[in-house]
């Protein structure tokens, strides 16, 4: 869906607007946040030359080098970050920062976007400039990947407690265990990401000195969640050892009813070749009660057979 958002000050409140019509009739310092989302080129290149910007290409706001994913100049900076999706997807944004106005450019919707609208409008006074926006709006994106991870180890504990539950290990569980790895991954990715950007904020000149204890905080918790996606990661190795080792000791148990059936047939296999052979001088023969000697000989065999292993503790 596209939509052009941009709040401004205007009477001590915060307004927002849907064009960008509007931009002939406010003071361009009133301006704080324009939040484009898969908005047309030609609004881009409208709001390219009013604030003397550039909005960079599809590829070159996923470029992954972190020269060409922050790049800060002497008025203004330019942060390219991902947004995690819920289904575990990103999505590029990028931020520009002049003259204190904010300019977003994506092209979906984005929860913590929607979130940082509403704190807005709650609280106005805290949003005097864009730099004040952006902050806000890693602030609240950072919370979602804190509830991403929570969600993905709740996932990890209820899968780890159908292992426990003694059923046999089956190739569905193995596929869990990897689409949980890879969701795993995915936020850790987005989390680096984010890093990266905050480092380089708190380094900049153009950031007011008042909210770089924000960006601080910001750095702490991003510390945190790499040790729980760590944690996340180790819990599904051990899983999936785990799971490898029953399968081990499953195909264990089928070999080694294998193996006991074979030594069970082996003495009576051995009694009827040996009383298979036609020389016409074995002694048994002509014996009326041969048959019957050679099958009893045969169970006496197998069971003699099965009562060992049971007392060695093979069986």
């Amino acid at each position: 869906m596209s939509e052009l958002r941009l709040f401004y000050h205007e009477n001590n409140k915060i307004k927002i607007a849907k064009s960008l019509d509007i931009l002939t009739k406010i003071d361009e310092k009133d301006i704080i946040w324009i939040d484009l989302n898969n908005v047309a080129l030609d609004v881009e290149t409208r709001l390219e030359q009013f604030l003397k910007i550039y909005i960079q290409e599809d590829e070159e706001i996923e470029e992954i080098e972190i020269s060409s994913r922050y790049i800060e100049t002497d008025d203004s900076l330019v942060a390219n970050s991902n947004f995690l999706l819920d289904n575990f997807t990103l999505e590029p944004v990028s931020f520009i920062l002049k003259n204190k106005i904010l300019v977003s450019v994506r092209d979906m919707d984005l929860r913590s976007f929607n979130e940082t609208v509403k704190k807005i409008f709650a609280n106005t006074k805290a949003f005097p400039t864009g730099y004040h926006v952006l902050v806000a709006l890693l602030e609240t994106r950072v919370e979602y990947d804190a509830d991403v991870i929570e969600d993905t180890t709740d996932l990890i504990t209820n899968l780890s407690k159908k292992m426990n539950a003694g059923d046999e290990p089956d190739e569905s569980i193995l596929i869990r265990i990897k689409d949980l790895q890879e969701k795993v991954m995915v936020i850790r990715q987005t989390i680096i990401d984010k890093q990266r950007i905050v480092s380089n904020m708190l380094k900049s000149r153009l950031f007011p000195k008042e909210l770089l204890p924000r960006l601080t905080i910001i750095i702490k918790d991003i510390n945190s969640l790499f040790e729980y996606t760590r944690f996340g990661f180790e819990r599904l190795d051990y899983l999936q050892d785990t799971f490898l080792g029953m399968v081990n000791i499953q195909q264990n148990k089928i070999i080694k009813i294998f193996t006991v059936v074979s030594v069970i047939f082996l003495p009576p296999t051995l009694i009827a070749s040996i009383y298979g052979m036609n020389f016409p001088n074995m002694p048994e023969m002509s014996w009326e009660n041969g048959y019957l000697f050679s099958i009893i000989l045969m169970f006496v065999f197998s069971a003699a057979i099965l009562w060992y292993f049971k007392r060695k503790k093979w069986l």
